[in-house]
């Protein structure tokens, strides 16, 4: 059955205490991980944004961004960096979040801001089909680490790495991705009859976990525009099964994504098969991002 929400902008205190009880109830993180209501409202009054998801007046969903700059040529500019996203366990899967960065991004157009950025993990294959598939977010930049160590039930473990991401909001790939008559998605088959390789084919154990396994050696850069990388369909599961493989995917997919950044590739789509077993893959093009 679908559910219906109710979208609205937080500035309360008492809401932003709400927010406070939600990161918990996502996260279960710690009192010291929680990002507080004092911090949350200073930075809702300065130009950042808190909008929350309702369900029957229940706070079910929130996403919390802020303004900062980065670095060009002509000096720096304004971006907004998106630096929490989270949706109740209880009703995650239902498009709440989808409908929440929809928010933000009409929200920051508003404010004349062309450039989202945020972080995720790179092996979490629903979020990466929400960043990359359903938003049109790129990207081209691996952070090694980026949080630390990290002792919520998510990234206990292993290192913190994460794609740092671009939503060019004005762009018209993010417009198509948002819009209502958005192109149908591409699968699998359309790349692979493209052309298009998978530079780590995995294999599967007894378990049903994927292995890592050694590149493909092929032709990279120009002799090769599009190319498909593989990770996990579960991350999660594999990780609650086998730390140490999990490890493995960690270190492996690291020096993939690494050196094809480095060489000019950048993530352009994410696709997923249900089939089983389920697999998914990032879809990288070198050069210039496309549609």
């Amino acid at each position: 059955m679908k559910i219906s929400w109710t979208i609205k902008i937080i500035e309360e205190m008492d809401e932003m205490h709400r927010v406070e009880h939600l990161q918990h109830l996502v996260w279960n993180e710690s009192e010291i991980d929680i990002v507080p209501a004092h911090l949350m409202n200073s930075a809702v009054h300065n130009g950042g944004l808190l909008i929350g998801a309702y369900l029957n007046h229940e706070l079910a969903g929130f996403v919390f961004g802020f303004p900062g700059v980065y670095s060009t040529p002509d000096g720096p500019r304004v971006k907004h960096y998106s630096s929490m996203l989270g949706v109740r366990p209880d009703v995650s899967g239902q498009g709440i979040g989808f409908a929440l960065k929809r928010a933000q991004w009409q929200m920051v157009r508003h404010q004349g801001i062309d450039r989202i950025t945020w972080t995720f993990d790179p092996l979490l294959s629903r979020n990466a089909w929400l960043n990359i598939t359903r938003l049109g977010a790129v990207c081209n930049t691996y952070l090694h680490n980026f949080y630390g160590k990290m002792e919520d039930h998510l990234n206990r473990g292993l290192p913190s790495d994460r794609f740092n991401v671009d939503w060019w909001v004005n762009s018209n790939r993010v417009n198509h991705r948002l819009s209502r008559r958005r192109r149908k998605n591409l699968d699998l088959y359309h790349f692979l009859s493209g052309g298009a390789p998978i530079l780590n084919p995995t294999k599967f154990d007894s378990s049903g976990f994927p292995h890592p396994s050694a590149w493909v050696e092929l032709p990279l850069g120009n002799d090769l525009p599009i190319l498909l990388v593989e990770i996990p369909a579960d991350f999660q599961a594999l990780k609650a099964g086998d730390l140490k493989l999990a490890l493995e995917w960690r270190c492996q997919s690291s020096a993939i994504f690494v050196e094809l950044f480095r060489l000019g590739y950048i993530v352009t789509d994410f696709v997923h098969t249900d089939v089983h077993p389920a697999r998914s893959y990032y879809v990288l093009c070198y050069g210039e991002s496309t549609l």
